[in-house]
């Protein structure tokens, strides 16, 4: 090879190095964003990670654990839970509705020791969204430790960590925020790095840990990071907040809020059976829209034909069981848009047309601009 012979750049492999600096100045603006006083650290890895790290931080032998179930998620804290050894006691709800702040005050009637409350704010997978604000309430007055999801619905409607009273709130970027998904954040109040300081169990020296990015990290002053970061995805999670500020987050959740009225209206309208999956409207989740599919007819089977037509449609069965009645139109991020609502209503219509379902595309259309004005 010539002494002359080059190596060709790329922008996304020759990067100048993220220092301590920046990734400090990409939390703060995360921060903001939750409109938070708490420390917010921002994990390098998909929001699974802060998740199961938050509870294993948190949790153990000694706590009682009130899991509340409205989806598969909380399927899975109860399980980490269990795994933690504390006393776990599920609310369990019918994943087409939301729980009520009425439902988590009478299970601490019942189990007055209830130290800990895990809730997913918006479940992207059931379509459901839960209201925080007054559950924060009941939650604070019994000074329990307030642990939240709000991955699916950060950007899409309020998160308000402070005012709610959440002590762990993490999030993604994946969904509403139009980012990378390989990493995550979550916000931290004081009583939570209390609990997880007097926690033997808490993981130290570990990906999963929390305590290792206080202790070396936030205590630090933010100097010197634990080990390399993931440079690709804090660029893009520092570019998406930035276009976030820039439409300003009112008008994001409110394409997410018109994204989600069009799409249960324009489903109502189609006809054929297909009817929203989260009966009642102010219980649906902006981020995304479940569809119940018509009687006798496989959801997933739905969405495959109508993909065939455009693979790019926000369209998805429902996860496990749920594939068999189950149609998720994910408008959130670079979908919540009219266009993507529109396109996977006519993708839909068409889908049942081909099975000799009689389906109303253009009141469907009509529908959805209608309620998206």
């Amino acid at each position: 090879m010539s002494e002359e012979s080059t190596v060709v750049t790329h922008p996304f492999l020759d990067l100048a190095p993220l220092g301590a600096a920046q990734f400090a100045s990409i939390e703060d603006r995360v921060a903001r964003l939750l409109r938070t006083e708490q420390d917010v650290v921002i994990m390098q890895g998909e929001a699974l990670l802060p998740l199961e790290g938050a509870i294993r931080s948190t949790a153990g032998p000694g706590t009682t654990a009130l899991n509340v179930i409205t989806g598969p998620y909380g399927q899975t804290f109860g399980d980490w839970l269990r795994d933690c050894g504390a006393t776990v006691i599920d609310l369990a709800v019918p994943f087409h509705t939301a729980v009520t702040a009425a439902q988590i005050a009478a299970a601490f009637e019942e189990h007055p020791a209830i130290d800990f409350v895990s809730l997913v704010h918006a479940e992207a997978a059931t379509g459901n969204t839960n209201p925080v604000a007054e559950i924060g309430e009941v939650v604070r007055r019994q000074g329990a430790l307030f642990y939240l999801d709000a991955v699916a619905s950060v950007g899409a409607e309020p998160v308000l960590p402070d005012a709610w009273g959440v002590d762990l709130c993490v999030i993604g970027a994946q969904k509403a925020m139009g980012g990378p998904a390989g990493v995550s954040a979550v916000s931290v109040s004081e009583r939570a790095w209390a609990r997880m300081a007097a926690n033997p169990k808490a993981p130290r020296r570990s990906y999963l840990s929390l305590l290792d990015w206080k202790e070396r990290w936030i205590d630090g002053g933010r100097k010197a990071l634990l080990h390399a970061p993931a440079q690709l995805e804090m660029l893009a999670l520092e570019a998406c907040v930035e276009r976030i500020e820039a439409d300003g987050l009112d008008a994001v959740m409110g394409r997410h809020r018109a994204a989600a009225a069009a799409t249960r209206a324009g489903a109502r309208a189609l006809g054929g059976g297909l009817e929203p999956y989260v009966h009642e409207d102010r219980e649906a989740a902006p981020a995304a829209t479940t569809l119940r599919a018509p009687s006798g007819v496989a959801a997933s089977e739905l969405v495959t034909r109508a993909l065939s037509c455009d693979p790019a449609l926000p369209l998805a069965a429902g996860g496990g069981a749920l594939a068999k009645e189950m149609i998720r139109v994910n408008h959130y991020g670079v979908d919540a848009t009219l266009g993507a609502v529109r396109a996977s209503l006519a993708a839909l219509g068409a889908a049942l047309r081909e099975k000799g379902i009689a389906a109303d595309v253009e009141s469907a259309l009509r529908a959805a601009e209608d309620a998206w004005r």
